[in-house]
């Protein structure tokens, strides 16, 4: 039945809901309609209906979109108060007459998802939600493509119809303002540190066969605290060789303005590219002193040393491996089989609770426990070759003995990389690599003696690695271990005996001179007053001079007079005990007053990047690759979402001890 239009009733009490924003109560002596103001809809609008009904039909209502909310709040002319998440509906209401508060860009802290809203400054903005949404792009990785999506676009239009939609192009522009925002801050903070940057030179590669590089820098800042921030992310040209790839990071470093605050670089190949870091470094030394004539600047992952020795030790038993892969294919062909061979291992007392499978070829660390898990089954293998002829696949006793010299090497390498993966997501400092590092080295040492041939020359191919590996970071990762409060020259000293026995004396002395000689260069930098720590900042500025030889000797023989250097002072003084929960950072940090030029050289020697890739990529058979979502963008912006994902993001607070302050991003778009 028709309802006959009523003048709306004086209510008798205060309508709280925000839904009634959006109708009118009306009142006949049957009963109670609530009059929707945008298509005159009339529905039940008693107290007992409650409002959800009202709320569905909003959601419905197809004249609510153009409608203007602050028209109704003319009408009203509630009471000014304030509007918690909890009872907004589906509006960000406006307030009439009042400025909005302005809203400045600001980085995402996600502890703040689910704190109270207050909605009355709040109106819609169009450039501040192109912001949002370019920066969630960059954040999240996804596509820039994605605001052409059919389904984002019908869930933008519900959640709020008067966003106007944008095109690819206009995202990415978006994208390309806020990096270049980002950009500038991030070079205004490198240029302003009193420390020395660590740089680490990444490849990757893409399906389409396409090579791209990353550059990182780490360094310690003025907390002392590890920070990375990747620099550069470039699209390589296929033509390009190691000398355009020189030039290409050259010039990296000068827009940047890093050269002269370069302490060393860290390539991902340990064998490779040999001409890049050498075309570097020279470049470097015609420009501008390197400490130590660059002996400290050429460091390659470790992460990759390990992995290529894994490599190598599957690889010498590839065959064997596959007959194994052959062997738990065989034990799982019927019920029957698996039940017998459990009728086996029972017999031959074996009590673990592996069980076998098949490993994944991809990820070598699986075929670690494969092979582990294979070990534990040998007995049970060798009654199921007695008692089943069709199964042929078993090892001889040869085999197994290599198999098993080979695993346990192999574990060694994983308990390694697993420390060193442990350091990426912990931004460790380069202290931790040394005696993992060695314990490899004396691993390596032990298996060339071996009296089976086959073992002692799988060593020696490995070990040759080794040493190229050791021959340009060693001393890097011997002067950072002395660093270390807990190990000072003890810890080299013990390692040095164990692998070099007769020579020991002599590479002690070697590493000696070279720290010696490092502080040194820092001391005639830094000069040798009380004052240093506010002359941080002038080892970047170092700048060629006539009496510079003059400046080295006086330190020298000053020291010579004096009651000993921060170094002897360091040296001389005990090792700090060992504990678990110890923070080499926290203590340089403290002891900074008391060994003023000593703490500068530590920050920059902990700063260096020993390892540049994570777990999952040095237990994978491949390489870095990219995904679709960058390969299907141009190289610019392919580079703004690369580094600016880095740059926006916010690390928890256990990454290494504080977590970044939210920095607003105050950028304009055109």
């Amino acid at each position: 039945m028709e309802i006959q239009a009523e003048i709306p009733a004086k209510k008798p009490k205060r309508l709280t809901s925000v839904v009634w924003n959006h109708f009118e109560r009306v009142r006949k002596p049957e009963a109670c309609y609530a009059v929707c103001v945008h298509c005159q809809k009339r529905l039940s609008g008693s107290s007992n209906s409650g409002t959800t009904h009202l709320r569905n039909h909003l959601m419905r209502c197809l004249k609510r979109s153009n409608f203007d909310v602050s028209q109704i709040l003319a009408k009203r002319k509630r009471k000014d108060e304030p509007v918690t998440i909890a009872s907004v509906g589906y509006d960000d209401v406006q307030r009439v007459n009042e400025t909005p508060v302005p809203i400045s860009y600001q980085k995402f802290d996600e502890s703040k998802i689910d704190e109270p809203v207050n909605f009355i400054s709040v109106k819609f903005d169009q450039e501040r939600s192109r912001l949002d949404l370019a920066r969630m792009i960059m954040l999240h990785e996804y596509p820039p493509s994605m605001v052409e999506h059919v389904g984002f676009k019908v869930f933008v239009k519900n959640l709020q119809p008067m966003f106007d939609f944008l095109t690819t192009s206009v995202i990415e522009s978006d994208c390309l303002t806020i990096y270049a925002k980002e950009r500038q801050k991030v070079f205004d903070v490198i240029k302003n540190l009193h420390c020395r940057i660590s740089l680490a030179v990444g490849f990757w590669s893409s399906a389409d066969n396409v090579d791209f590089l990353s550059l990182t820098a780490n360094y310690i800042d003025e907390n002392w605290k590890v920070q990375r921030k990747i620099l550069n992310f470039l699209t390589l040209d296929l033509s390009q060789n190691e000398d355009a790839l020189s030039d290409l990071l050259i010039k990296c470093l000068i827009d940047w303005d890093v050269d002269q605050k370069l302490f060393s670089l860290t390539l991902d190949d340990c064998f490779g590219y040999d001409n890049l870091a050498s075309r570097v470094k020279n470049w470097l030394v015609e420009n501008r002193p390197v400490l130590k004539n660059g002996e400290l600047f050429d460091i390659r992952c470790a992460s990759h040393l390990m992995k290529t020795l894994v490599q190598d030790s599957l690889e010498s038993i590839k065959s064997v491996t596959e007959k194994l892969r052959e062997s738990v294919r065989f034990t799982k062909l019927s019920l029957t089989t698996h039940d017998k061979f459990d009728e086996f291992a029972q017999q031959s007392g074996i009590n673990t609770e592996k069980r076998l499978f098949l490993d994944n070829q991809m990820q070598w660390n699986s075929t670690y426990l494969m092979l582990e898990s294979v070990l534990e089954y040998k007995n049970a293998f060798i009654l199921l070759q007695e008692h089943e002829p069709i199964y042929t696949t078993c090892l001889s006793d040869e085999e197994w003995e290599r198999v098993g010299t080979v695993t346990s090497f192999v574990k060694l390498l994983i308990e390694v990389i697993n420390v060193f993966s442990q350091s990426q997501t912990k931004y460790s400092t380069s202290n931790v690599f040394f005696a993992e590092l060695c314990d490899v080295h004396i691993q390596l040492i032990d298996y060339c003696k071996n009296p089976d041939a086959f073992i002692s020359s799988l060593a020696m191919k490995m070990k040759v690695k080794f040493d190229e590996y050791w021959e340009k970071s060693g001393l890097a990762l011997a002067i950072a271990a002395i660093l270390d409060p807990r190990f000072k020259m003890k810890l080299v000293e013990y390692y040095y005996k164990q692998i070099y026995d007769t020579e020991a004396s002599e590479r002690l002395c070697e590493v000696s001179e070279g720290i010696r000689d490092l502080f040194n260069e820092y001391s005639v930098q830094l000069g040798s007053d009380d004052d240093v720590a506010g002359q941080a900042g002038s080892t970047s500025n170092v700048t060629r001079d006539r009496l510079r030889g003059f400046d080295k000797f006086l330190n020298e023989t000053s020291n010579q007079q004096s009651s000993g250097s921060d170094l002897e002072k360091y040296l001389d003084e005990p090792v700090f005990p060992r504990n678990y929960d110890f923070s080499i950072l926290n203590w340089w940090k403290v002891h900074t007053p008391r060994y003023p030029i000593l703490s500068v050289m530590a920050r920059d020697i902990l700063g260096v990047r020993v390892s540049n890739i994570t777990a999952d990529l040095a237990f994978s058979t491949g390489g870095r690759v990219v995904d679709n979502r960058l390969r299907s963008v141009d190289s610019d912006i392919r580079q703004a979402l690369f580094c600016g994902q880095d740059w926006l993001r916010i690390e928890p607070e256990d990454t290494n001890g504080s977590s970044l302050s939210v920095v607003p991003l105050a950028v304009e778009l055109t």
